[in-house]
């Protein structure tokens, strides 16, 4: 008899995993960059894209000759799925005291909680790949410092930056960048600059939005990065750091169709799953098992700008 996989060997709750595979933590951000494709092997190549799969080809074709073709994509590096499972532990008191309030799933809290401990972890690993200086040529990068810095009002200029950023993007693959990533501290420093509210003081918003700098900068999106971490002496540190990312990248359905973009996260499909919760008598608890597989991965390099130290 055939030994069982991991997978076929686990006992899936479906109702709880539906809760798992629909929450999503609103400081969580990095999908914006590295959206999700789904994969069904643990292990493989990352699809690569160089300029050629960002240009505009020449199509037209004259009768009776031979129609052009163009290779898509290559195999790059290999990625292996990382496997990250937690047990969210719900005490039979605690239970029982939810039970008899309307409105409280033990259930539900457990896994959310478990789920976004998980996804703070995915998080941190898309934010080091995409922070991280050797990602990129010299022409996407840049360091701010002193009165270059965004948190230096009198002297910084966010939207030259933004500019140049993807004026850089939009030289190497022929797409100007539909996604930029704010740190917290960037859009800190932004939203209180001079240079913006002027840009913006005619629109009757009191405060400057996200959404408003996407339209300011000619941007899809804006995602603010507000997430932290604390490190082993329980200092709260800045996932994103104060940097800003400025790619181009697609999302969604298109990211499935392996179109080719900035970053993507390769995740086992139907993950993440929670299995069948258990009771724990010598805890005197329901556990509630979590378990995620994912890899994110830059898939071009060339289609993003970091711009470090921004504030």
């Amino acid at each position: 008899m055939p030994q069982m996989t991991p997978r076929q060997a686990r006992v899936i709750d479906p109702i709880l995993t539906q809760v798992a595979q629909g929450h999503k933590n609103a400081d969580f951000v990095g999908e914006a960059l590295f959206p999700v494709v789904p994969v069904e092997q643990r292990g493989g190549k990352i699809i690569q894209f160089g300029k050629e799969d960002f240009k505009l080809y020449a199509t037209g074709r004259a009768p009776g000759a031979n129609t052009k073709r163009v290779n898509y994509g290559y195999q790059g590096d290999p990625y292996s799925l990382e496997q990250h499972a937690l047990e969210g532990q719900v005490p039979f008191e605690i239970m029982e005291d939810a039970n008899a309030v309307p409105n409280i799933d033990m259930a539900t809290v457990a896994i959310r909680k478990t789920q976004n401990i998980i996804d703070l972890r995915l998080e941190k690993a898309r934010a080091d790949i995409a922070r991280d200086e050797a990602s990129y040529d010299n022409d996407h990068k840049v360091t701010l410092s002193g009165t270059d810095q965004w948190s230096d009002h009198d002297n910084s200029d966010p939207t030259g930056d933004i500019d140049a950023a993807r004026s850089a993007v939009r030289s190497t693959i022929g797409r100007r960048p539909n996604t930029a990533l704010l740190s917290g501290k960037a859009f800190d420093a932004v939203r209180n600059h001079p240079k913006i509210i002027d840009r913006i003081k005619y629109t009757g918003r009191d405060s400057i939005t996200p959404e408003m700098l996407a339209s300011l900068w000619n941007l899809q999106r804006v995602v603010v990065g507000d997430a932290v971490y604390a490190e082993d002496d329980g200092d709260l540190v800045d996932v994103w750091g104060g940097d800003v990312i400025v790619a181009y990248t697609e999302v969604g359905s298109l990211a499935d169709m392996g179109l080719p973009s900035y970053g993507y996260t390769y995740r086992l499909r139907n993950f993440p799953i929670v299995e069948q919760p258990y009771q724990d008598r010598n805890a005197k608890s329901w556990i509630y098992p979590v378990t995620d597989e994912v890899d994110p991965v830059m898939a071009a390099g060339l289609a993003g700008f970091l711009i470090r130290n921004a504030a």
